[in-house]
């Protein structure tokens, strides 16, 4: 992956001159605000990165910045203050690693189970990773092999291939080959030696390679059309609602997975996904409504079922779908109404 920074944000917001700063030195926090407005959302994004958790990216970026505020007085400007806020951002998120450890998919805890397991309960000892809304990829930079580099950089693949690594190795990984910082700047960030850096380096290369797959979802959704985009989408979501097993499997590669943490169930290949798809989302589960959104860099399908007492479909997982071909090779259902609001999603339709 290349760099993604943004220099147009640089000079929109940076520079020992810049008004906003001088004011922001002496006390005005309006000024402050207006000053990291333009850097909020990659800043967002690359916490997301980091910790694999839409809600705690929202932590550590408040954090972060009420940090760089009683901070502000030290900056010099020596550096860019994005790359100044990157250090203070980065620095807040290995902080949180190490009270909280990494995030898991179900994949990670053991083998796929061969056919479905009804009544498989949540797991909530398990810190689990979280989608990310594409929204949240908004106003990058304007060209578009930049906006799709900085969707590589989401994508599920790659930010679970990252919770393998020790918060130092993530970090050296993310600054380096995500936002183009040297070594030497990493190696202030982290308060250790260039050559230091580079060793972290080599060692998360390693494992992202082994963790992730080479082709990237953006390189396969290059070269998909947006026809068949949608009747894969729309398929999925009308063989749901419609409790179409078969227009379900036709969707489908022959070695794809699902997933639905917080379960620790999981499943691979076609006939154990087909059995699981019949027993329980399309028959037992009851009435389902669904929304296409963008999760990941990917295409994602919001789900809603149908309750009875509350008289209304409520939300109960965002899919992402991650696609190889024009086919499904991976569905990750994130069960929980807790991860629809950062997408901007209702709690219920009727």
């Amino acid at each position: 992956m290349s760099e993604i920074s943004s220099r147009a944000a640089d000079r929109a917001a940076e520079g020992a001159g810049d008004p906003d700063l001088v004011r922001a030195r002496a006390g005005d926090g309006t000024a402050f605000t207006r000053l990291v407005a333009p850097l909020r959302r990659e800043l967002h994004a690359h916490c997301y990165r980091m910790l694999g958790s839409t809600h705690d990216a929202d932590d550590a970026l408040q954090d972060a910045l009420l940090r760089a505020w009683r901070g502000l007085a030290r900056f010099e400007g020596r550096s860019s203050l994005r790359s100044w806020l990157y250090t203070v951002a980065t620095r807040t998120c290995l902080d949180l690693i190490g009270n909280r450890g990494r995030r898991a998919l179900p994949v990670d805890l053991g083998p796929s189970s061969d056919r479905a397991v009804v009544g498989d309960a949540p797991l909530t000892d398990v810190a689990w990773l979280g989608p990310y809304p594409d929204t949240g990829l908004a106003g990058g930079p304007a060209d578009p092999d930049a906006r799709y580099e900085q969707r590589e950089a989401v994508e599920l693949a790659f930010v679970a291939a990252l919770q393998h690594l020790p918060g130092n190795q993530r970090a050296a990984l993310l600054l380096f080959d995500v936002l183009g910082f040297s070594a030497a700047e990493i190696a202030a960030v982290m308060d250790t030696s260039a050559a230091s850096v580079n060793s972290a380096l080599a060692r998360a290369r390693k494992v992202v390679a082994e963790k992730a797959p080479s082709r990237t979802q953006q390189q396969t959704l290059r070269k998909l059309d947006d026809t068949r985009l949608r009747e894969v989408v729309t398929g999925y979501s009308t063989a749901l609602e419609r409790g179409d097993i078969d227009g379900l499997v036709a969707l489908l590669t022959e070695d794809v997975t699902w997933s639905m943490p917080p379960m620790a169930h999981w499943y691979r290949g076609l006939d154990a996904v087909a059995d699981f798809a019949l027993r329980i989302p399309l028959t037992r589960c009851g009435s389902w409504r669904s929304v296409a959104t963008g999760a990941n860099g990917q295409p994602a399908v919001a789900c809603y079922l149908r309750d009875d007492d509350a008289g209304a479909h409520l939300a109960w997982s965002i899919n992402v779908l991650t696609l190889r071909g024009g086919r499904i090779a991976e569905i990750t259902s994130f069960v929980g109404p807790e991860h629809f609001a950062p997408f901007g999603l209702p709690a219920s339709l009727p």
